[in-house]
């Protein structure tokens, strides 16, 4: 996390482990991204990541995950992912993936027609 917190347009706002309070800061601090680990000993990991991508908040959710999964990674992206990485990326990977993530939350110019 030190890592993320010192990158250009990047700005850590919060960090827990518990579902219940993170449901609940992301809901309070309204984050352009928020990272997500699926394989948790709850077994919540995938309704986070669709509670996040659906919810009011219209947060970015990036899932990093220790190890691969094909079925995992297509539930993923099923439930609202917009990334899924592993957790060994680089951090100037990871921090572009933030950057991007971050981006394409940015509300667009209306079309003229």
């Amino acid at each position: 996390m030190a890592c993320l917190s010192l990158a250009p347009g990047v700005r850590v706002v919060g960090g827990v482990g518990d579902a219940e309070e993170g449901l609940l800061q992301v809901h309070a601090l309204r984050p352009d991204v928020v990272l997500v680990e699926t394989k948790r000993a709850d077994g919540r990991g995938l309704e986070i990541v669709s509670w996040i991508a659906h919810g009011t908040v219209g947060a970015r959710v990036i899932v990093l995950t220790s190890y691969p999964s094909e079925w995992e990674r297509w539930a993923a992206y099923r439930a609202g992912a917009g990334s899924y990485l592993l957790k060994d990326i680089g951090s100037p990977q990871l921090i572009a993936q933030i950057q991007a993530g971050a981006k394409s939350n940015l509300p667009t110019a209306p079309s003229s027609i």
